[in-house]
Formats: C-alpha cells, structure tokens, sequence
C-alpha cells in the first residue's frame, strides 16, 4: 500500500510505523489513523517480530488530533468517525507482536492515545505529556481516559483529563506512563536495542500470552482474570519453547526459542 502521511519501513524484523507530518506536528487526521491500521495489517506475517511507532522530526511524537476538521463535526458524524478511530487502536494493542511507542516532543491528544494503546512505551527527556482536549469542549474519548486510569490510577487520571495539564518526561516516567527514558540523540537506537536484544529474545507465545493476561485481566475480576493467567500459562506449558526454556535452565545455557 502506498501511504501519504505515514512511512513503514521493515528493518531486523521491526516494523517501523512513522507518522510523517511534522509540519503539522504529526497531527492525526481519520486518513492518518487508518493508514496506521493499515500498516499494522501489512505487519502482521511471519517475518516481524515486533513494531516501533515514532514520529517525524524532533518536534512531537503527536501533537494529537487534527483540529480543523473538526469545525465541521457534528453528532451524526462524530459516532462513526469515533469508532474508526477505536478500531486503530484496538487492533495496535491487540496486535500478537509487541508494540513499542517511541516518544519525543510532544505526545498529547490523541497522540497520547495512541501511545497508551501501545504495549511498550520509551520515550527522550524531551518529551511531553497531556491531554488538553477539555479546553477545546470535549475528553480523550477514544480510549485515553480509561487506559490512563488503568495505568495511574482513577484521581491522577482524572486530574490530568480534567485539568488539561501537561507533564514532563520525569513525572510521565514517576507516574508510569512511560517505561524508560533516554537521551532524544539514543531514543531509536534504544527503542531498537530494546526490541532486538531484549522482546525478540524471549519466547513469542509466552510473551504474547503475558501481553495478553495483563490488557484483559485488568478488565476482569480478580477470579475471572486469574483463570484467565491459568488458561494462557497452561498454554504455553505445552510448547516446544516451555520444554526447550527448562531445559535450558537445568543445562545452565541460554535457550534458543523457536515460537512453537
């Protein structure tokens, strides 16, 4: 597929997604969104392990949605506009390979939507968090304020969504929505190496099952979601990996995971 306001590259078995509007501080419009799900779809065949999302230049990551088409919003098109957008980020953090979100600039709006959805999240002491759409008469309706919540908690989230303020790369990392910081001249070094030599060396079913048990678990109750945790690992127990991991461990060497 060729895209307009995206580039995907495939470089060592990561598919690199950049949103590539950086005169508009890679703004997401609906044909950036739906390209991004396109590349998510051409991602997922057996030759990539992983996926990297960034953003182009050293302005933002996103800066959130494009603002302008919405002078045109009304409630007949908000509905179905809104659900293509949840399908986007369903389908990143549903997606069977882990998903990392490189971050540097400005990560706000729907742009901090989109790197909530990602399973991974790394980011430059340049970043800068928010959601700041209540200024505008609206919230982060595509999923933001529930996975934030998810992630800090229901009085920090709320906060945040209702304040609009911003926070620095340091507290985003104190509060937990990012994993790890790093200087914005290593961030896509960092980001592959972490992939490279750290995800893509674990065993693909069990970490896609872990991936699993924590993004629906946390929906479930404590009973439901811990046979949930039993259903996945008694899974995995029965790969070729699980039997080639133990006796990896008991030869005392490194094991060598096939994803089977």
């Amino acid at each position: 597929m060729n895209f307009e306001t995206i580039s995907l590259i495939r470089e060592d078995k990561i598919g690199i997604i950049t949103i590539d509007r950086p005169d508009r501080y890679n703004a997401l419009d609906l044909q950036t969104e739906i390209e991004i799900g396109s590349a998510m779809d051409e991602l997922d065949d057996e030759s990539i392990k992983g996926v990297m999302i960034t953003g182009e230049g050293e302005k933002a990551f996103s800066a959130g949605a494009d603002i302008v088409p919405y002078l045109e919003m009304n409630l007949v098109k908000s509905i179905p506009y809104m659900k293509k957008l949840k399908e986007v980020l369903w389908k990143i953090e549903n997606f069977n390979k882990p998903v990392l979100a490189a971050i540097n600039g400005f990560c706000l709006g729907g742009g901090l939507e989109l790197a909530l959805a990602c399973h991974f999240r790394i980011a430059s002491d340049k970043s800068v968090f928010g959601f700041p759409e209540i200024d505008v008469g609206v919230f982060p309706g595509n999923g933001g304020s529930q996975r934030l919540a998810r992630l800090i908690g229901k009085g920090r989230a709320l906060w945040y969504v209702a304040t609009g303020d911003q926070i620095k790369a340091e507290d985003a990392l104190a509060l937990g929505i990012v994993h790890k910081i790093v200087p914005r001249a290593t961030l896509l070094d960092s980001c592959k190496d972490f992939l490279l030599n750290n995800l893509f060396k674990k065993p693909p079913i069990a970490l896609y099952a872990a991936i699993t048990s924590i993004n629906k678990g946390v929906e479930m109750d404590l009973d439901s979601a811990c046979q949930l945790d039993l259903d996945l690992a008694s899974l995995c127990m029965g790969t070729e990996d699980f039997k080639e991991g133990v006796k990896a461990f008991v030869e005392k060497r490194k094991p060598k995971f096939k994803g089977v």
